[in-house]
């Protein structure tokens, strides 16, 4: 992608994001189906993030079919497009008005999904909520050779309570391989302390003691937050988000009012 500040695809202007991703504006009357997915996949590989904006919103079923079109779509017990909104009593974290810490889409699940999509039916201005996504492939490119020794030495054991559509309990190299470009990335979600999130999510490093764990995961944490690895997507509504979820880890900050915002996510294995 041409780093000057915009650059022309067809009818398509590419405008760089930082410190990655890209958002692809279309004219009146574009669909996302109209880009090739191959084009389209192929832009999400390079920038990790894309954002097409001035494309018209699909339904929910039809949002669905466009994703079979990359690969199988994932289907959670609530269907296989996931309504996110903020809810009155949720069972769940992701449901609540608080932070998200940062995870990957699928973890506890058997098949992690390779693409993930949101489609923003609306969003409230300034009310916070932003999703960063974290690039890990370049947290680990810029750590020194001993860390990532360290690093690729070490797995990790995820354990949270099944509540609405996921939990459990899983274990995952910390260091893995991306599929496509076969660059390491790191497969990392931060520890929830019960006291603050509803269905926590308890992390141990295999083979590591509680006192040594505990400072590990710290700085791991504060590595994957650094200004330069992350990218905070502010929604407006009618954006379309496409994200490698093999490259990326991504969580959410707070709301900090009262917001309507509704987006719907679909992922691919």
């Amino acid at each position: 992608m041409t780093t000057s500040a915009s650059a022309r695809s067809g009818l398509l202007v590419h405008t760089p994001l930082r410190p990655f991703g890209r958002v692809v504006e279309g004219t009146a009357g574009s669909r996302i189906q109209d880009i090739p997915v191959a084009s389209l996949a192929a832009w999400t590989l390079e920038s990790r993030v894309v954002v097409l904006r001035g494309f018209s919103l699909m339904a929910t079923q039809e949002f669905a079919d466009y994703c079979r079109e990359w690969g199988e779509v994932l289907r959670w017990p609530p269907g296989e497009v996931i309504d996110l909104v903020v809810q009155d009593d949720p069972q769940n974290y992701l449901f609540a008005s608080g932070d998200v810490p940062f995870h990957w889409d699928g973890a506890f699940v058997e098949a992690n999904p390779r693409w993930f999509f949101f489609q923003c039916l609306d969003a409230t201005p300034g009310a916070g909520g932003e999703t960063v996504f974290s690039d890990t492939s370049a947290v680990y490119r810029d750590a020194d050779p001993e860390t990532r020794d360290r690093w690729s030495q070490l797995s990790i054991t995820y354990t949270t309570e099944k509540l609405t559509h996921y939990g459990g309990q899983v274990t995952e190299r910390l260091v893995s391989q991306h599929p496509t470009n076969g660059l390491p990335v790191l497969r990392f979600a931060e520890p929830l302390d019960p006291a603050v999130y509803k269905n926590p999510v308890a992390v141990d490093v295999v083979g590591m003691e509680r006192a040594e764990a505990d400072p590990f995961l710290t700085e791991l944490a504060e590595r994957v937050h650094r200004r330069e690895y992350c990218y905070d997507h502010e929604w407006c509504a009618g954006d379309i988000l496409v994200a490698d979820n093999f490259s990326l880890i991504h969580g959410r900050n707070a709301f900090s009012g009262p917001t309507d915002r509704h987006l719907q996510r679909v992922e691919v294995v």
